[in-house]
């Protein structure tokens, strides 16, 4: 039979009130009051029902965590690990993290995630781009909420972002060091922030280098991010009458499909191109040549976003405080060079 918290009290020497407090980290208990009843409790193997926890400190235990669709259903694996950062994070708190997916276009009268509608969530994290009405629709609520990878073109939200633009100068301008003037550019859709910075970061480094901004070697707005989009770009780009030596996508799956339109072009990567990516993830060690690419440390920004959330809940303070993760340039084959 499992214990309960009145054998606690039992082992312990105090009331069951007293164990109810050490729990739910309420004040006014000695510290050496707090030790006898965490050794009881650890010593029995005792956990505490969750419905318990939640009428004594009128806290849900969760927090949702949103991703769109799209980002979902692709074989790359970039938020997955963000999850993965949250969910590690969230157990230090004695939270669990709830998934749910939502469509791009948010209808509040057709799709609210079921733990929003029942308050069942004490904050939200919001990772990748989804609808600024479901961001508003979360803070009317109110509902603390954190983004990450994402923020709204209008108000202010606390939010864990890459310094794409900083990221994105440090891949073009490795490029450039190795001898290239005419890098192309890969990308997906310029509403997201994320790429918009990328692709700020890449016109920093050709005019800072003095380089021209040649609009024929920009593929940007694809419908999407993925291997093929990338795959179809570098064909198109690789056609032109003089093409581009060096091509940076802005991510990694673009800049596989990249390789894999070098390759059936009869060119060799990197002799005759040089790939960069940005994400760095896991499968990029991978391919052949395994791929340069700008490291953004995932896990770290779903850990800070917890952190964040917690912050708020507990405090019930506002804060818009965005927090800027510096990227890491991983030199490996597609580039053609050790880092200089």
């Amino acid at each position: 039979m499992s214990p309960t918290i009145k054998d606690v009290a039992r082992k312990a020497g105090v009331a069951q009130s007293t164990v109810s407090l050490v729990i739910n980290e309420g004040k006014h208990i000695s510290q050496a009051t707090r030790q006898k009843v965490l050794k009881a409790i650890r010593e029995l193997n005792y956990h505490p029902r969750r419905s318990a926890r939640v009428l004594a400190t009128r806290k849900t235990g969760n927090i949702g965590f949103i991703l769109a669709d799209k980002y979902f259903y692709q074989a790359e694996p970039f938020y997955t690990r963000i999850f993965l950062g949250t969910e590690f994070e969230a157990r230090k708190h004695n939270y669990y993290v709830l998934l749910t997916t939502v469509h791009e276009e948010f209808n509040p009268k057709k799709s609210i995630p079921r733990y929003l509608m029942e308050k069942n969530v004490d904050g939200v994290i919001l990772t990748g781009k989804v609808s600024d009405a479901l961001i508003l629709y979360i803070k009317n609520s109110g509902i603390p909420v954190v983004l990450i990878d994402y923020f709204p073109k209008e108000g202010k939200f606390p939010s864990v972002l890459i310094d794409n633009l900083q990221g994105a100068y440090e891949a073009v301008v490795h490029l450039i060091r190795l001898g290239h003037r005419r890098i192309g550019f890969i990308g997906g859709t310029i509403d997201h922030p994320s790429i918009s910075d990328r692709f700020k970061g890449y016109g920093q480094a050709l005019e800072e280098f003095g380089l021209p901004k040649n609009s024929s070697l920009v593929a940007k707005d694809l419908p999407d991010s993925s291997a093929e989009d990338g795959y179809r770009a570098a064909r198109k780009l690789l056609k032109l009458s003089t093409p581009p030596t060096a091509l940076f996508a802005t991510n990694d799956s673009m800049a596989m499909g990249s390789i894999r339109a070098a390759r059936e072009a009869q060119l060799k990567v990197p002799d005759d191109l040089a790939v960069v990516g940005f994400d760095d993830i896991e499968v990029a060690t991978h391919t052949h040549p395994p791929l340069t690419t700008m490291r953004v440390p995932k896990e770290e920004m779903g850990t800070l976003a917890v952190r964040k959330i917690v912050e708020l809940i507990d405090s019930g303070d506002k804060f818009n405080e965005k927090t800027l993760i510096a990227t890491e340039l991983i030199v490996r084959g597609s580039c053609g060079a050790t880092k200089v």
